[in-house]
């Protein structure tokens, strides 16, 4: 097996899918940040998934599901990506070799859990993590993980466990890359902008599925408020899962709200939108309310705090309350 290296600058990012998309399009030469790119991509929502199971318990989703963004930011900015999935692990990684040699950085998706530069407390089984493979020594791949500060190595045989993962949101041994990347003089910043507000907008408020959006929160907040109290156990195992869904999986339903409000920053000093800036600064208050609700449940969790789980459903409630607040204004924005 021949060696490979493409010159590339790795960056430490604060979410895996829209890091990535943020290197590709740099790499393929549109600059563009991280925010941007989350934001363009409309990568901010709220899921409430009971039949979606994680362990045992429901899934919680603070952001669009994986490929959300990478189509988004085609639709919105002309980008034409090409994605390859492979039912066999070893064609896939004939296929990221083939990639490689041509001198190609690729994209790919894995499960945690088969990522050994991750710290053991951190590796548990999610299928949804996104990073960049950018040469090869001998059998083992340079990769860029956009959750780390540095650039590391992993081996073949641990690249292909963790793309061919079975399970919820399995990889497939995906792997992607932009084909055709407009020049930043063509790109209409205005439309992509706008348009990422009004989808992200009415995704929050109107969508028909009462499990998703700002009524997903309301929902969410009902099951917490009817969590049998007699089995503290398992109300702890909850509150816990609804801890790491939102603060450990991707940047969590705090990070989400901040890096969203860091994109309406970015687009109001871009488009001389001063009240991007503003709907930012609201959606930052957003974010704060979601991180005192993780801090509250997780120690009620550990015993800190007396287990009320009226009190985080009042507080999610709030959170509903003030991001309908939030999206209404952006969209009388967009």
């Amino acid at each position: 097996m021949s060696d490979s290296e493409i010159p590339f600058e790795h960056r430490q990012n604060a979410h895996c899918e829209s890091g990535v998309v943020s290197r590709l399009l740099t790499q393929a030469g549109l600059p563009i940040s991280e925010p941007m790119a989350f934001g363009v991509g409309a990568g901010l929502t709220y899921a409430y998934l009971p039949f979606v199971k994680f362990g045992g318990l429901p899934l919680f989703a603070f952001r669009v599901p994986p490929k959300g963004i990478v189509r988004g930011v085609s639709r919105r900015l002309k980008v034409r990506f090409r994605s390859e999935t492979f039912g066999d692990a070893d064609a896939g990684m004939a296929a990221l070799d083939r990639h490689l040699d041509q001198g190609r950085l690729v994209g790919v998706q894995t499960n945690v859990f088969w990522l050994p530069y991750f710290p053991p407390d951190m590796r548990f089984h999610f299928n949804a993590h996104n990073l960049l493979v950018y040469g090869r020594r001998g059998r083992e791949y340079l990769v860029s993980d956009p959750v780390m500060d540095i650039p590391t190595t992993i081996s073949a045989e641990d690249l292909k466990k963790a793309r061919s993962a079975k399970g919820t949101l399995a990889p497939k041994n995906l792997l992607y890359y932009p084909e055709r990347v407009p020049s930043p003089g063509e790109v209409d910043w205005h439309k992509a902008v706008h348009s990422s507000l009004k989808f992200t907008a009415g995704m929050m408020l109107y969508t028909p599925i009462p499990l998703i959006g700002v009524r997903g929160i309301r929902m969410a907040a009902r099951a917490v408020r009817k969590l049998p109290t007699r089995d503290l156990r398992y109300v702890r195992l909850y509150l816990g899962h609804m801890v790491r869904m939102q603060e450990e999986i991707g940047t969590g339903g705090a990070g989400f709200r901040f890096m969203f409000a860091c994109f309406l920053q970015e687009a109001a000093r871009r488009l001389g939108e001063p009240e991007l800036e503003q709907c930012g600064k609201e959606l930052t208050a957003a974010g704060d309310q979601w991180r005192q609700f993780g801090l509250e449940a997780a120690k009620m969790c550990k015993d800190r705090l007396p287990l009320d789980t009226r009190a985080l459903s009042e507080r999610l409630m709030a959170i509903a309350d003030t991001e309908k607040k939030v999206f209404r204004g952006m969209r009388a924005l967009a």
